[in-house]
């Protein structure tokens, strides 16, 4: 009761003053008719909070969101389940969902007639025009009597994500695994000389089963030689996307970022589409998500796992681009770089990239995100780009605007 009368609206509290002045004037001046209209204005918010207080009201709430997983700029559906679980009717349902800025307004419903098994199935749309997870919820709910004199509420802490992915583009050059001429343990090895059942070999590491030890190959090579069981070639890729803050230029949607974290996407899903087995790596190392097989039934769970960790990929305070992974992927894997700026401290990672058979890079002109573009001259991207192509190379530029598809060719090609 205590918590009902201390969430009496103005109305209540106007009702409850106005009727103890009128009670008290009555007995004043003897006007018994003037007393009992005060004690109604009294005994109306003191009877809403009463009855309010002791409904007993014990809503429950489920929600879900359809689908959980969207491209920036597609809707989805907020699907809510409310009941009332309690013995007595409640009154005027008051109810407010808690939605970020970048979903819309938050939406509010009002709700009559919330009787005992009460329940109640609401659906509001939301649309994100930007990448991210975004947390749907807590809503609260105030209950009023008919009258509005109390209002009492609660909040339900259940949240629910919605993640908006990167938004990509569809990849037409026609390079498949096979064009990009990876190597590495999958690929089974071949000489031109010896024996068949060499193509089934390789050299002994620690852990491997001494029951696997190959000895008439150990014999012929002089060195401890174990049997391997051959696979399909797998062409391994690292989709390496620059996430420097300094790399980058421009602000929110409009910015180089956006435009370099939409690029990877892309390549992410078009190389496993491909056949490769796709990785992809920040300015502070590789992302925890492997497309491992594009022919196997998971792949399309996996591609959306990529999708998923790149939805939350923000910009990096570093100056360096983080190489050490190269230490931990197989010989043979290839790279597809998106680069933002870049300057002379980074000779030793691209030297390091460099390594990898013929790297593939989309480089963005990042000076055109701003007005910092040269007057004349070649810009700082096209000297990169130079750079990049005496090195080996195979890289083209991306400025804002230009179509993805018709650059990707020039680097795949």
């Amino acid at each position: 009761m205590r918590d009902a009368l201390a969430s009496l609206t103005t109305r209540g509290r106007t009702f409850l003053a106005a009727g103890t002045t009128t009670v008290v004037c009555g007995l004043v001046l003897g006007q018994w008719v003037m007393t009992q209209l005060g004690l109604v204005a009294v005994l109306l918010p003191l009877g809403a909070a009463f009855f309010l207080s002791r409904s007993q009201h014990h809503l429950t709430l489920q929600r879900t969101v359809t689908p959980r997983l969207v491209v920036a700029g597609q809707s989805a559906t907020v699907q809510l389940r409310l009941a009332n679980d309690g013995k007595v009717p409640s009154g005027t349902l008051l109810l407010e969902e808690v939605v970020p800025y970048a979903l819309g307004q938050r939406p509010r419903f009002v709700l009559e007639g919330v009787g005992r098994g009460w329940s109640r199935d609401l659906a509001y749309p939301v649309r994100s025009e930007v990448r991210g997870r975004h947390v749907v919820g807590p809503m609260t709910v105030r209950v009023t009597d008919p009258f509005g004199m109390v209002e009492m509420g609660r909040t339900f802490h259940s949240t629910t994500d919605l993640v908006a992915t990167p938004r990509t583009v569809a990849l037409t050059s026609g390079d498949p695994a096979q064009a990009w001429a990876g190597s590495g343990h999958s690929r089974p090895r071949s000489f031109s000389v010896g024996h068949a059942e060499d193509v089934t070999v390789r050299e002994y590491q620690q852990g491997d089963d001494v029951r696997r030890v190959h000895w008439p190959s150990s014999a012929r090579t002089d060195e401890l030689m174990v049997r391997r069981e051959e696979q399909p070639w797998q062409a391994r890729t690292v989709v390496v996307l620059d996430t420097r803050t300094r790399a980058h230029r421009g602000r929110g949607s409009a910015s180089s970022f956006e435009t370099a974290v939409s690029a990877a996407a892309s390549l992410a899903v078009h190389l496993a589409e491909q056949g490769h087995e796709v990785q992809v790596a920040t300015a502070t190392g590789l992302l925890p998500v492997t497309v491992v097989a594009a022919t196997s039934s998971a792949h399309g769970h996996e591609v959306t796992d990529i999708l998923e960790a790149l939805a939350v990929v923000d910009v990096d305070s570093i100056e360096s681009l983080d190489v050490s992974w190269l230490m931990s992927v197989p010989t043979g894997t290839q790279v597809a770089a998106v680069l933002g700026a870049l300057d002379t401290t980074d000779h030793y990672a691209l030297a390091r990239l460099e390594r990898h058979s013929s790297p593939r890079a989309l480089v963005l002109d990042v000076d055109a995100w701003t007005s910092t573009r040269r007057a004349s001259g070649a810009s700082a991207a096209e000297t990169t780009l130079a750079g990049l192509s005496a090195s080996g190379w195979r890289a083209a530029l991306l400025g804002p605007g230009d179509d993805l598809d018709t650059v990707w060719k020039q680097v795949a090609r």
